[in-house]
């Protein structure tokens, strides 16, 4: 599957009382960008609802002026549903500030799920498959 990138900048207004990336924010940022991949996957974001954010877990501050790149991809595909893998870094930096899966929910207009379409194809690095094997283990 494709690896949907998006990148935010971190202004004065997203910062906590500590001078920091609020958690609030980032939390945001990181919903809508596997929201992102979930509707460029199905061409319908109209029918596509957020179920469950798994495990997101800030491991280092965002400052002002950072540069936030939002990397995601779609981890996990059944019938109705699907479960999105993102990783936020920062600054073209390899290190994770945050990281975690979200299941989406396909629905129709009447709120019934619905078949999304989205077809895995095969693991294209390593560690796509270390994503795909997280997300088989989330309940």
């Amino acid at each position: 599957m494709e690896i949907v990138n998006v990148s935010r900048l971190v202004k004065s207004e997203d910062l906590n009382h500590h001078g920091t990336l609020f958690a609030g924010r980032g939390a945001e940022w990181f919903v809508e960008a596997c929201f992102i991949c979930g509707a460029k996957a199905t061409q319908k974001p109209e029918n596509i609802v957020c179920v469950n954010i798994h495990g997101l877990t800030f491991k280092t501050p965002g400052n002002k002026g950072d540069i936030i790149n939002l990397q995601t991809r779609i981890a996990k595909a059944g019938r109705t549903s699907f479960v999105v893998y993102g990783k936020m870094t920062k600054n073209n930096s390899k290190d994770i500030l945050s990281d975690g899966f979200i299941t989406f929910v396909f629905i129709d207009e009447n709120n019934k799920t619905i078949p999304h379409g989205i077809v895995l194809g095969d693991p294209i690095d390593e560690e796509d498959i270390k994503i795909r094997e997280m997300a088989e283990k989330l309940k």
